[in-house]
């Protein structure tokens, strides 16, 4: 993943397009910081896992500037979550997200929302970079509590 990011940023110089390497740039300084962090190389998991992070914070940053009624900011904070979505694997369908939930808590039967989680610890792994986890929180959040 790694060497795919400086392909794309050697791309993005030639082809001149400069959100596209902006937001590259900083992509690979996150992961260079994370590296200096951990003290290794990171693997295409952690790389993920760094992009996934960095829209994290863009969907934090759009919701402040919608609440500043600032357009042209979340226009351009879209347009960088657009390109990091690239790196990310596949994300999964609500039905397939779903679909996981209910088998964990079939497998934990929950009693209380304090059991959240038991439940959690089943789901992260299997969504790790293929799906929102504040939603699935929200989810399971909501599942817990309709089962009481």
């Amino acid at each position: 993943m790694r060497d795919k990011i400086m392909n794309d940023i050697k791309d993005a110089m030639k082809s001149q397009d400069k959100e596209k390497l902006s937001v590259l740039r900083m992509l690979k300084g996150a992961i260079q910081l994370e590296e200096i962090s951990k003290k290794h190389e990171l693997d295409d998991n952690d790389c993920i896992a760094v992009v996934a992070k960095q829209i994290k914070t863009r969907r934090e940053s759009i919701v402040e500037f919608e609440k500043g009624n600032r357009n042209d900011l979340v226009e351009k904070t879209q347009a960088e979550i657009d390109i990091l979505q690239t790196y990310m694997p596949e994300q999964l369908s609500e039905e397939e997200i779903e679909k996981i939930i209910d088998e964990a808590i079939e497998t934990v039967n929950p009693q209380a929302p304090s059991d959240m989680g038991k439940v959690m610890g089943i789901v992260t792994p299997k969504f790790k970079g293929r799906a929102d986890m504040s939603f699935v929180s929200k989810l399971v959040k909501e599942k817990i509590a309709n089962r009481g």
